[in-house]
């Protein structure tokens, strides 16, 4: 009797409702993804964070260096400040006055600073006097309100001093940068998900060893600066180059923006738009006259106190006949201070006035912001805050780079394999296109990130082919199954 060997009942197809979630199919793309940019732009975040490290301790380092220009003893009265400007003209005769700053403490010196052609471009020439004695205590050239030393650093941590090429190697480091935060995150708290512990998320799993402590050091302590990395990113894109004018043009739109301070006395609307912002390469004024014409300088900040103001002061002479006086105030620390007054030289009436608690939310909120960034909105403790991001960051760095030299493989002393790929395709058609849109919007908008971006999928394609070719080509095999599970053992980030 012959008996009839039933095929294998074939598995049941899974039901569409079991396709993987958006994050499931997602997190392969990101840790591909967290991946390249860790191994590319890490270097560029590296750099931003060792010249930001430096830049911490920028205002100390000014006061330091520029001790005998910056301070005075105290005396019983201060010359009138059209006096001390007259002795600034006498030791820098040549070029327009730009804007004058009166001491602020009874110990500190008046600064006049002139336009100068032995400078680079951006930068003035400021002459420090006594105001007690009308002595002239040196000149220095200054970069807006820092001076060299500073300035230089400056410099360092924006462009490298390559000038407007430098630059983007810092837009391009704060471009990735919330991009690689966020990413982190992301992998880090869904792999700890399972455990409700905060010190699984928050402090790092020291009884481990190898590539698993590392990645451990790696996450939490990117977990600790995460807030303060994501604030960086955010305010340093604000003064981008490509991406800036885009945020620009968004702020425009949503006015966001603040109001600028009318410096015109015949209606035509002219502005000045560094009132109250103390910005870099202000306009120059007019001849001396000015100082000493109608109320002169005496008058103007005289009237500007009347009206409220308060130091630290920053005054512009009339850029023409037709244009007051500006007196801003530039008390970046919290609390802030950044009123403005439009002075008439004839008369020494307000024409005009801008009150900080009058601008938008949105407007001083970007002041408030890019102050803290540049560490001077809370003083001493903005300082350390800063340098202790700035080293948390620098460890990120170097614990990521030393995780991926420990995924190495074992044989032939090659660098870490990038995660699996294929993540691509793995997409739901949902998802890949909401993928495709979130990621033309992000690259129109941050076009450094957009552009690396594709470069990044490019290269990843051409290695991929040219993988594929080698390892299934005439008299090879397939990728051994312990190369593939080392491969597919980087789910973790």
């Amino acid at each position: 009797m012959t008996t009839t060997t039933q095929p294998p009942t074939p598995p049941p197809t899974p039901p569409a409702s079991t396709r993987p979630g958006v994050w499931a199919q997602l997190k392969p793309l990101v840790l591909r993804l967290h991946f390249y940019a860790g191994v590319f732009i890490a270097p560029f975040i590296l750099i931003a964070a060792v010249t930001g490290l430096i830049y911490t301790a920028a205002p100390n380092l000014e006061n330091i260096v520029y001790a005998d220009q910056l301070k005075v003893e105290p005396g019983q009265a201060a010359m009138p400040l059209s006096e001390q400007v007259a002795v600034a003209r006498d030791a820098h005769p040549d070029g327009d006055l730009v804007e004058v700053r009166p001491p602020v403490s009874a110990d500190g010196s008046t600064r006049v600073v002139f336009i100068d052609d032995t400078v680079p471009a951006d930068y003035n020439k400021a002459v420090f006097v006594d105001p007690y004695t009308n002595e002239v205590l040196g000149q220095e050239k200054t970069f807006g309100q820092w001076l060299g030393v500073r300035a230089w650093i400056d410099d360092l941590h924006r462009n490298l001093h390559l000038g407007a090429f430098g630059r983007n190697y810092s837009e391009l480091a704060a471009s990735w940068l919330w991009v690689v935060v966020l990413g982190g995150l992301a992998l880090w708290f869904t792999k700890r998900r399972s455990d409700r512990r905060a010190r699984r998320l928050l402090l790092p799993e020291t009884s481990a060893k190898g590539r698993r402590r590392t990645l451990s050091w790696h996450a939490t302590i990117g977990v600790w600066v995460a807030l303060g990395a994501l604030l960086l990113s955010s305010t340093g894109l604000t003064w981008s180059r490509h991406a800036g004018a885009n945020i620009g043009e968004i702020r425009q739109s949503l006015s966001w923006t603040g109001t600028s301070l009318s410096t015109s006395l015949d209606g035509s609307g002219a502005t000045d738009e560094h009132a109250g912002h103390a910005g870099h390469g202000a306009a120059a004024g007019s001849a001396d006259a000015v100082v000493t014409d109608g109320v002169g300088i005496d008058g103007a900040v005289a009237s500007a106190r009347a009206a409220g103001l308060r130091d630290p002061l920053v005054v512009t002479p009339p850029a023409d006949a037709a244009s007051a006086w500006s007196v801003s105030e530039n008390k970046r620390s919290a609390p802030t201070r950044s009123d403005s007054v439009a002075i008439d030289p004839a008369t020494g009436q307000v024409v005009d006035k801008v009150a900080f608690a009058d601008q938008p939310f949105m407007a001083k909120l970007t002041d408030w912001t890019i102050d803290a960034h540049m560490g001077i909105l809370f003083g001493l403790a903005n300082q350390l805050v800063l340098a202790a991001i700035a080293i948390g960051l620098i460890l990120v760095v170097v614990q990521g780079y030393r995780s991926w030299w420990q995924r190495r493989p074992t044989r032939g002393g090659r660098a870490g394999r990038a995660p699996v790929r294929g993540s691509w395709r793995r997409l739901s058609p949902g998802v890949l296109v909401g993928v495709v849109v979130v990621v033309a919007a992000v690259g129109w908008f941050v076009p450094l990130l957009g552009v690396t971006l594709v470069a990044f999928l490019v290269v990843d394609t051409v290695v991929g082919r040219r993988a594929t070719s080698t390892e299934t080509g005439p008299g090879r095999q397939h990728p051994r199954s312990d190369e593939l599970k080392v491969e597919r053992s980087a789910d973790a980030p």
